[in-house]
């Protein structure tokens, strides 16, 4: 049991920024070929980038919310495209875009097989219901993290903003599953 050990992966991160500009979003979508606009159904335009691989809300107040990436690097990188693409319908954004991470999607696993049923009766803020999914929720309280546990001691892990906070979110859930486990033993 001491030597368990887990890894991840980062899936996606969802940012936000501002370019402290308004944005033309019909004119936008009228010239450029890689978005999508609806007003009568969501007010924001999006606005897909090829490389690296994401898509992005963009609001006529010049608010971003950048999906997709998985790096701050690339987050930065898919900032830099959607003010490239403005430049071309003549917005010039001035300011440098402060990023806010808003969470953090990561896949990993723990090299545990997992009593779930066993699991969702010891650990707290637990939800398993194994007839409608598979998996059990766990919600991590401190540091706040939401897990997604399976047998086969694979796993999601959202709510965290940074990689510290992800690190240590997938240590505590270590220890409160090995916790659990040793009662299980008993």
């Amino acid at each position: 049991m001491a030597g368990t050990k887990s890894d991840y992966k980062i899936q996606n991160i969802v940012a936000t920024t501002s370019l402290e500009k308004p944005v033309p979003l019909t004119k936008l979508a009228r010239t450029q070929p890689n978005t999508e606009y609806n007003p009568e159904t969501f007010p924001g335009l999006v606005l897909r980038i090829k490389e690296p691989k994401s898509a992005v809300l963009v609001f006529s107040s010049g608010n971003l919310v950048c999906t997709g990436t998985k790096s701050i690097a690339q987050v930065k990188q898919v900032i830099q495209a959607v003010i490239k693409q403005l430049r071309k319908i003549n917005v010039n954004i001035t300011a440098k875009p402060k990023i806010t991470v808003q969470n953090i999607v990561a896949s990993g696993s723990i090299d545990l097989k997992l009593n779930l049923n066993f699991l969702a009766l010891e650990m707290e803020n637990t939800e398993y219901e194994p007839e409608q999914f598979p998996g059990l929720v766990y919600k991590l309280v401190s540091p706040t993290a939401t897990f997604l546990l399976f047998s086969n001691g694979k796993l999601v892990c959202t709510g965290t903003k940074n990689k510290q906070q992800l690190e240590d979110s997938m240590t505590q859930l270590l220890k409160n599953v090995k916790t659990a486990l040793k009662n299980y033993e008993k």
